[in-house]
């Protein structure tokens, strides 16, 4: 494993890491609207990449993602560090939130490629074609 980039996962794949590994820590960067209103992955933690009411990158989102990690799940010496695996609306915001955990120190950093809902499809709608609503993976909305 790369210690040094974001990996890639499908939603799939990310499910099964959630399940193999009970550290592993999995934040929704959408924004609080999309995740309660949108949905989101049972068990997610959301932390805004971006968020209302200025939509600007949130300068606190590696210490809001450093506060999840101190119930010490973070890093040992004999198991490593928690997987932490991001997800977003279709991959994008969370392959950037990953780039700053790696350039912050965070070792085990995973992204979700094809997000919550994936791309657009034909008809631009969302979900149709690939993403952790798409694969049919546990989910919830308020």
């Amino acid at each position: 494993m790369s210690k040094d980039k974001v990996i890639a996962l499908s939603p799939v794949q990310a499910h099964e890491m959630l399940e193999a590994d009970a550290r592993s820590i999995l934040i929704d960067v959408r924004s609080n609207m999309e995740f309660l209103f949108v949905g989101h992955p049972k068990g997610a933690i959301s932390i805004p990449w971006i968020d209302e009411p200025d939509w600007v990158v949130n300068p606190h989102f590696v210490t809001d993602v450093r506060k999840v990690l101190l119930g010490g799940v973070s890093c040992s010496a004999d198991v490593g560090c928690a997987p932490i695996i991001l997800i977003c609306r279709s991959g994008k915001r969370s392959l950037e939130a990953g780039a700053l955990l790696i350039e912050n120190g965070f070792t085990s950093v995973f992204n979700i490629t094809d997000g919550f809902e994936g791309e657009l499809d034909e008809q631009h709608h969302r979900s149709a074609q690939a993403g952790w609503r798409y694969d049919d993976l546990p989910w919830e909305q308020c």
